[in-house]
Order: structure tokens, then C-alpha cells, then sequence
């Protein structure tokens, strides 16, 4: 049966902004950890590589509406992960990452450039000092290990929104459309969204206005620098954290009006942390209809009157895609891991080649998805051929290179293969 997939090329304009993206479709941001890095010189970190720029190259040929960079991170000293691209309150990097929103502009993508500080989110082995909302230990995940964070003073928060107000200035420098506050996945703005994170008894802690206030400060100082209008502010948020006293699917509601209020072009939704993956929750809706987060955006969908709405995680099949955009619960859909192992996915969808990712034979474990993703990843960056990991024998392979055997893959293909 073939899919009308018209709706996924009907253009979209941002409200605010008023630019027009080309496609129903965005490039979700995923680390790519191809940017420089040095254990002792934290000046020489961050550097877009030439790997970086040529796996946005490759991206943009790929009729994605709106491309969304990995977590460009705000502070040297505060990463998701080594090779993170870095804006160190100096714009130093400033030509680089001027390649990168060229090549992701090349076919008329949107270019945006996400914007992130890991806060008590980053590994023992870059940094034994984290800072966070509060005092809280994120525990330790996914073969990563977390120290305590110290709670942000008021200085340390001005400093923090000041840092993300400079980067989004480089980015505007740099040619970017505009820029992603990464607000989800339990990173350092997600810290102050939660309850069970965020512990303070000052303006930053309490309510969900007083544990937003960091966010809107970004976004007032962002407005100050750049007062641009056509430079877009969009941001990334949780659903919820799915976890008891974590940010919750009401709070998220009541945060997209306030959002909307700020003039935010665009709200994209995720949900989870390190500790609680949100992918481990799957409803039976949720494997009907794909996506992992469409029952929450129908919530919020009635609420907002001119903010798009993107939804990230779990789409494979045209029809998903298109239903979630006919049936309103969404605006715009994202891709992450399918456009890894297929980067041109959506252009094969638009010209009825296919009407569905292919299925991988990866054991169903989000760790393991996740790094082959990032392995087909660098695969582009060096301009290799991109490992299908529908195939057994290279899934097979990928596992012996981390010291696991085949009694470890078990799960065969895909949860979400339609049957």
C-alpha cells in the first residue's frame, strides 16, 4: 500500500521568527563527538572538525525541514561527553561552526544550533566538580559514573545564562537560524525543571515558575544580544521525567504556555533522564502509533495557538509520520537514530522508494542503539560507508568490538517492525 506522504513536504512557517521550513521533518539533536579535545587544555577543546562538517553535508542532502545540531555545549569544564563542540565564552571557533551552518544550509535545511551545559550530568573523568540546581547525585548510568554536584550560587546562575546568551550570539555570527535550548534528558535546565532535583528555597526553586526562571532569563538575555526577530529560539523539554517527583506531564503543560507567551518558535518533545529512560516506557498506544511521546502532545497540542510542535523518538514508518501530523498531534516530526543508519530516510519517503526505516537486529537496549547510532555517525563524518545494522553479521560484529558475544543480541529486530 502506498503512503501519501504530500503532508510531510507541505512547508510550515515559525510564528515568531517568520522563516519557512521546507519540510514536515527535523534532524533530532544527537551527540556527535566529533569535535577536538584535550585532557589538559581546555582552550584546544570543541573545535568542529572537518568530520563534523562533512557529516552535515551529508545530512542536509536528505530533505530534513529543520537540522539540529548535536549538544554544542556552553562550558569547557561541563560536557556530555568528550569531542563535544564548546562556544567557551570566546568565539574563537567562530569559522567552524560558520562550515557547519553553511553545509546544513546547502539545500535550504533550517539550521539550528542546540545549546547545552551538562550540569551534575557529566562524567567523573571530565569533571570531579559538577554544578547543578541542588545538591543531588544524578546515579550512576549507562556505564557512567556521576560525582556530587554543588548548587549553583546566584552568581554561578547568572554566569550560566550568560554563557548560553553568548553562544546563541556566536551561533547568529556563525550564519545559524537560530538555536535549541536543550531543556530535556536530565541536563543541567532539565536539573531545575525537577522537583527531586531541584531543592533550592530561593527564586530558582519552589514553583514551576521560580524552577523555569533560569529558562526565561536565557531567553531574555539571548533577546538582548540578538535582537534579531528572525533569529529563532526554539528549545527541547521532557514530558515528564517518568520518575516519582520528577518534572511532570502537567508541569510540561502549564511550561508550553509559558513558552509560547515568551515567543518560542518551536517546542520539542522528549522525555527521561540518564536514570530514567523514557524509551523504557512503552505503552501499547505507544507501539501502536510509533512515537514514544504522541499521547503527552496530544495534551499539550490544544494548548498552544502559535508555537510548533515537534515530536522526537520512536518514528520508523511513513504512515506514523503522516497520521501524526494529519490527526494535529504534532507539527513536525523528529528523527534521530533511523537518520543515522539512513541520512537520506525522508527524501526516499517523499520520492516513494520506501515506507519505512529500515528494522535493526540490535538487541533492544538503548545503550547499544545509542552507540551504534554514534557509530554511524563518525561512519559519515569520515565519509565511509554507513553500517547497516539490520544486517546480523554487522550487529554481530559491532557487539565483539565492545567484548560481547552473540548470546548478548537476542532480541532480533526492532520493537517497532510493523507486523
Amino acid at each position: 500500500m502506498t503512503i501519501d506522504t504530500s503532508i510531510l513536504a507541505q512547508p510550515i512557517q515559525l510564528p515568531f521568527a517568520k522563516k519557512e521550513i521546507k519540510y514536515r521533518t527535523l534532524k533530532a539533536p544527537m551527540t556527535e563527538r566529533l569535535s577536538t579535545w584535550d585532557e589538559e587544555d581546555l582552550s584546544k577543546r570543541g573545535r568542529p572538525t572537518d568530520e563534523l562538517v562533512r557529516l552535515y553535508e551529508t545530512w542536509a542532502k536528505g530533505n530534513l525541514g529543520v537540522i539540529v545540531t548535536g549538544n554544542v555545549m556552553v562550558d569547557a569544564g561541563h560536557l556530555e561527553a568528550k569531542g563535544n563542540a564548546i562556544i567557551n565564552k570566546t568565539d574563537m571557533y567562530l569559522p567552524d561552526f560558520a562550515r557547519v551552518a553553511k553545509a546544513i544550509k546547502t539545500y535550504g535545511s533550517l539550521a539550528i544550533m542546540q545549546l547545552s551545559h551538562a550540569g551534575r550530568q557529566v562524567s567523573s573523568d571530565i569533571q570531579k566538580h559538577p554544578v547543578s540546581s541542588s545538591d543531588v547525585k544524578c546515579k550512576d548510568a549507562m556505564g557512567t559514573t556521576f560525582e556530587k554536584p554543588t548548587p549553583l550560587t546566584k552568581e554561578g546562575i547568572k554566569e550560566v545564562v550568560d554563557r548560553f546568551a553568548y553562544a546563541a550570539e556566536v551561533a547568529y555570527r556563525a550564519g545559524f537560524d537560530g538555536i535549541q535550548l536543550h531543556g530535556a534528558h536530565g541536563y543541567l535546565l532539565s536539573q531545575f525543571l525537577a522537583n527531586d532535583v531541584n531543592q533550592r528555597t530561593d527564586e530558582y526553586g519552589g514553583s514551576l515558575e521560580n524552577r523555569s526562571r533560569i529558562i526565561f532569563e536565557i531567553i531574555a538575555a539571548i533577546r538582548r544580544l540578538v535582537p534579531d526577530k528572525s533569529f529563532s529560539i526554539q528549545i527541547k523539554i521532557n514530558s515528564q521525567d517518568f520518575h516519582e517527583g520528577g518534572f511532570s506531564a502537567e508541569e510540561c503543560r502549564l511550561l508550553c504556555q509559558l513558552l509560547e507567551a515568551a515567543e518560542v518558535d518551536m517546542i520539542d518533545l522528549s522525555g527521561g533522564t540518564y536514570e530514567t529512560l523514557a524509551f523504557e516506557h512503552k505503552r501499547e498506544s505507544t507501539k501502536k502509533r510509533e512515537a514514544f511521546f504522541l499521547d503527552f502532545a496530544d495534551q499539550i497540542r490544544p494548548n498552544l495557538h502559535k508555537t510548533v510542535l515537534c515530536v522526537t523518538g520512536g518514528f520508523r514508518s511513513a504512515k506514523a509520520m503522516v497520521d501524526a501530523i494529519k490527526g494535529g498531534s504534532c507539527d513536525i516530526v523528529g528523527l534521530g537514530r533511523p537518520v543515522c543508519t539512513e541520512p537520506f530516510l525522508v527524501r526516499d519517503m517523499l520520492e516513494g522508494k520506501i515506507d519505512r526505516a529500515r528494522p535493526l537486529a540490535l538487541p533492544d537496549q538503548m545503550e547499544l542503539q545509542i552507540g551504534a547510532a554514534v557509530a554511524n555517525i563518525h561512519d559519515m563524518g569520515q565519509g565511509k560507508p554507513i553500517t547497516d545494522y539490520s544486517k546480523k553479521e554487522n550487529v554481530d560484529a559491532f557487539l565483539k568490538s565492545l567484548g560481547l558475544g552473540q548470546e548478548d543480541n537476542k532480541t532480533g529486530t526492532e520493537q517497532y517492525q510493523e507486523k
